[in-house]
């Protein structure tokens, strides 16, 4: 297993997945962002079935940004309830996966790693 994530977002344009994505790669919270092409998405909410058309970034990045790229997306997101799903890249090729190190930021300071979970010290509140 890598130290190394991909990180799930959808957004209803394209403009707002410009924007998610260049504000973390000029972050230096993800190297690199993927938009796809449009696809339709069906999901229970607020109690119906809604259909809707969204888009997809794949953000490569670290684990250890992984707190402060949700935070990031939270901050700038037009959804409610925003899908921001981390998962981890077990293996890949060796000097993509080191490229995709050395694109990043080391994690902020304020991030105190407890059980493998970003959380902010008590007197960081």
């Amino acid at each position: 297993m890598t130290d190394k994530v991909v990180v799930l977002v959808t957004a209803a344009s394209k403009k707002e997945c410009r924007k998610i994505a260049k504000h973390l790669v000029e972050g230096k919270l993800a190297a690199c962002v993927n938009i796809t092409q449009s696809m339709e998405s069906i999901y229970h909410w607020e109690g119906k079935i809604a259909t809707s058309k969204e888009y997809q970034l794949f953000i490569k990045s670290t684990r250890e940004l992984f707190p402060e790229i949700k935070a990031a997306i939270s901050k700038i997101h037009s959804y409610h309830t925003p899908e921001i799903i981390c998962l981890p890249i077990i293996e890949g090729s060796r000097n993509y996966l080191q490229w995709v190190g050395d694109s990043v930021k080391a994690a902020s300071p304020v991030e105190n790693k407890v059980g493998g979970q970003g959380t902010k010290p008590a007197d960081a509140a």
